[in-house]
């Protein structure tokens, strides 16, 4: 009888680190979905969005605040805006890569 403690004390403390460890990383994501019902689509909430709405919220000088704290008009004025600036960041990427590809055809 006297093993079965420590094995079970040893079990318990092994758990006790271990445990922490698995949790932390999905501590990390808080992403979600949210229904525009004007535009009948969802948005996930992750970086490429949260860029977007800090984006919205500095262009119309609001203070920051998460989007479900945000009354229904609000949250209607940011789908409207986010759907006119739908690919913003990738156009500027492509913008940036065509003009490299400009200068490259200047060297030769």
């Amino acid at each position: 009888m006297g093993r079965k403690p420590r094995y079970l004390s040893s079990l318990l403390l092994g758990a006790a680190f271990v445990i922490p460890a698995l949790t932390t990383g999905c501590a990390e994501h808080h992403y979600y979905r949210a229904y525009d019902p004007d535009h009948g689509d969802y948005h996930t909430w992750n970086n490429n969005e949260t860029v977007y709405y800090q984006q919205w919220e500095t262009t119309n000088h609001y203070d920051h605040r998460d989007f479900k704290d945000r009354d229904k008009n609000q949250q209607k004025q940011y789908y409207d805006w986010r759907h006119q600036h739908v690919n913003d960041h990738d156009r500027d990427h492509d913008h940036d890569k065509d003009h490299d590809h400009d200068h490259d055809n200047d060297k030769h």
